[in-house]
């Protein structure tokens, strides 16, 4: 399955979740779409399960085999539990700490900027939207790309930046101080159901 490219706004009321984290999806209309969308309808457990999984695949804009991926890796770590391993990796993703950073504002506008090449890690070039940051690496712009409009509005607003990026505006540079604490984003996941999907 490829990563999805349609309408984000269908997707956020079909889960009842805002995948932008915004809640702007679900202001006007907060119900699943189509003219079914109002009935209310009992999932399974594994119903849950899955939609709690997409919920998240959604958010951070990911390939059913990606995200799978991710997952198994997580689940190799030792130390810590698997889901929350699992979200900080999402979480320090390139094209997530990009739109975090407020250098896009959304998740795809990030990837975007990433693929085409605008961003740097540490001075150096870095298209490859799905690299794990770690702590202490800097994500910057590239010299000719700091006056792209979409960069400047997207900066202008931005509101509050997560505690565990540091923002020098001179330099247009942020550093991933450390890594995520669980309780920092997503607050309304709950990755238990995710790790009893793919362990079922």
């Amino acid at each position: 399955m490829s990563r999805y490219t349609g309408p984000s706004w269908k997707i956020s009321r079909r889960l009842k979740y805002s995948t932008l984290e915004n809640g702007q999806e679900l202001n006007k209309r907060p119900f699943a779409p189509g003219q079914h969308g109002q009935k209310r309808t009992k999932l399974s457990e594994y119903g849950v399960q899955l939609q709690e999984k997409q919920k998240v695949r959604y958010t951070y804009g990911m390939s059913e085999k990606q995200f799978k991926k991710f997952f198994i890796s997580a689940s190799k770590i030792k130390e810590g539990k698997t889901g929350d391993n699992f979200l900080v990796m999402l979480e320090t993703r390139l094209d997530n700490l990009v739109y975090r950073t407020g250098f896009a504002s959304t998740r795809r506008q990030a990837r975007q900027l990433v693929a085409h090449g605008h961003i740097t890690i540490n001075g150096k070039k870095v298209d490859i939207p799905s690299y794990l940051v770690k702590p202490s690496q800097v994500i910057g712009l590239r010299e000719t790309s700091r006056s792209l409009s979409i960069v400047k509005e997207s900066l202008e607003g931005i509101r509050v930046r997560k505690d565990y990026i540091s923002y020098d505006d001179n330099k247009r540079e942020a550093t991933l101080t450390r890594n995520p604490l669980r309780e920092e984003f997503l607050p309304d996941i709950k990755e238990n159901l995710i790790v009893e999907f793919y362990n079922r």
